[in-house]
């Protein structure tokens, strides 16, 4: 099945280099993949992966080992931002 995978801010660099410009890439996934299985191929640091989401809402820690998606859905990935 087909799902948008978009990272942002300093995860652009785990994408392939035509994707980086426009943060996304457009992936085929076995309907039983977990989030983790996902994102697992493009070796992002457990640690980077802070905000998680499925069509804008937010994926909990915990949920990400077995939440799986539908054919159409948006994941994205946001490191952690610090501000002052």
């Amino acid at each position: 099945m087909k799902i948008t995978f978009k990272l942002f801010a300093s995860l652009t660099e785990y994408l392939p280099q035509a994707s980086r410009y426009t943060n996304v890439v457009e992936l085929d996934v076995a309907p039983q993949a977990s989030i983790a299985q996902i994102i697992e191929p493009f070796g992002l640091p457990p640690k980077l992966v802070h905000l998680v989401l499925i069509n804008g809402k937010y994926v909990e820690p915990e949920m990400r080992l077995t939440q799986t998606l539908l054919e159409g859905d948006v994941l994205a990935i946001w490191p952690p931002i610090a501000g002052g």
